[in-house]
């Protein structure tokens, strides 16, 4: 007797178990469907007569643009080309009123589409000979918006710049390669650059970065300047400057004496002499 109503009570415990679990995981899919329904509405809304030809603050104020950069990568660097390459994620923040919203979440993170549909800054690097934005699998592009209108917009990049070289030194050469952006069309008085944080922290090198053979890279220094504009505006444009320290190895200089054989030529500053049966002003190969 006890052992049949003990399995009756067994069976309508899992009868009842079952029922919570089957109302738990609709419950549970019902709120991911008003969720997704709720992002795609505030989505709507916020591009619903938004015009992504003018800037924020247009007419009214200027557009300051946020910057810091995370280095992942950086040289080779070519003296012969005077040029070096470099891998960033690149980071970029500003303010759209226009895109302020209301809900349950206080950012919405999405992809690189929706940043075809809302206005970016056309910042671009002043000394780069080629940039190229990495787009495999798919676009690397992050997009975050706040609820009070903040924007994120996060890229990756290898850009090719130009680094002015003086190598009468060698083989104490030490250059410093700039990096410079801005803004292509935009004036100082339409939008301005700043950093994100402290200059010195608004750049950031990952330790084991470097590619680079024959110089070592010392370290960098952060700054902001006004280039004359060659886009045919006015007004300067605002440019925030990088300038990447480096100077040649050692054992660079060591190898190019062993591979010259004994007769190695050396740069100097005007002063020829003989060494080791070789004539000194000449380059380096």
């Amino acid at each position: 007797m006890w052992s049949r109503r003990s399995a009756s009570l067994l069976l309508i415990c899992l009868a009842l178990t079952a029922l919570w679990k089957t109302r738990s995981v609709n419950a549970t899919s019902d709120a991911f469907k008003t969720n997704i329904t709720l992002f795609t509405r505030i989505l709507d809304r916020l591009l619903d007569g938004y015009d992504n030809r003018l800037r924020p603050g247009h007419g009214d104020r200027v557009t300051e643009v946020k910057t810091n950069i995370y280095v992942t990568s950086f040289g080779p660097v070519s003296d012969t080309d005077m040029e070096y390459t470099i891998d960033v994620f690149f980071r970029q923040s500003w303010k759209d009123e226009r895109l302020k919203f209301h809900g349950p979440m206080n950012i919405l993170p999405l992809n690189n589409l929706m940043a075809s549909k809302i206005w970016t800054p056309d910042t671009f690097f002043h000394n780069g000979k080629k940039s190229v934005a990495h787009n495999m699998t798919m676009p690397n592009k992050l997009l975050r918006i706040k609820d009070d209108g903040t924007l994120l917009y996060t890229m990756r990049l290898t850009v090719h710049a130009e680094c002015p070289m003086h190598l009468e030194d060698f083989p104490m050469d030490f250059h410093s390669c700039p990096l410079k952006f801005g803004s292509y069309a935009y004036t100082i008085s339409e939008v301005t650059y700043a950093w994100t944080r402290n200059a010195s922290d608004s750049v950031v090198v990952e330790g084991e970065s470097s590619r680079l053979n024959q110089y070592d890279l010392l370290g960098q220094t952060v700054g902001q300047e006004t280039i004359k504009s060659s886009t045919g505006s006015i007004a300067n444009n605002p440019s925030m400057v990088i300038k990447f320290e480096i100077n040649a190895l050692q054992g660079a200089y060591e190898q190019s004496r062993t591979k010259a054989g004994g007769g190695w030529v050396e740069r100097s500053s005007g002063n020829s002499s003989k060494q080791d049966g070789g004539e000194r002003g000449g380059s380096v190969q």
